[in-house]
Formats: C-alpha cells, sequence, structure tokens
C-alpha cells in the first residue's frame, strides 16, 4: 500500500461519506468541518506516526487528499 491509499483508508475511517480522491476543496465548500480537521488531523499522525502542529490547520493544508500528503510528507522528513 503506497502513502496515498494509506492516507485514502485514513480519510475513509474519519469520514466515509466524500469522495476524497475526487474532491479538491474539502474545507472551502464546506464537507468537512473543524471537529473533522482535528480528526483526521490526529488519524495522520498516529497512521503515519507523526506529529503535525495544531498551527498546520489550515484549509490549504486539507483541501484535498493531494494536500494533505503534502503535509504528511513533510513531517515525515523531520
Amino acid at each position: 500500500m503506497d502513502d496515498m491509499q494509506k492516507l485514502l483508508a485514513v480519510l475513509v475511517e474519519v469520514k466515509d461519506d466524500i469522495d476524497f480522491e475526487a474532491e479538491k476543496a474539502l474545507v472551502d465548500d464546506g464537507l468537512i468541518d473543524s471537529l473533522d480537521l482535528t480528526q483526521i488531523m490526529l488519524a495522520l499522525d498516529e497512521a503515519f506516526d507523526i506529529h503535525i502542529p495544531a498551527g498546520e490547520i489550515e484549509p490549504e493544508n486539507f483541501n484535498s487528499a493531494e494536500a494533505m500528503l503534502a503535509l504528511v510528507r513533510q513531517y515525515q522528513k523531520q
């Protein structure tokens, strides 16, 4: 399983009614809210063994699966 597949699996566990592969404006379109963002961030921390600081909860970091994967990879390198 590559990182994108793993990320998508995590996202579906948090919120299974969204097509995370297709959506590109998750936050901007109101598909995920602040509670969802917190749950996603914690799930990513656990799944990828990283720590994403609360200050990184910005819409541009969570608007798409690609943006979230970029954020994960940024913290994997630290």
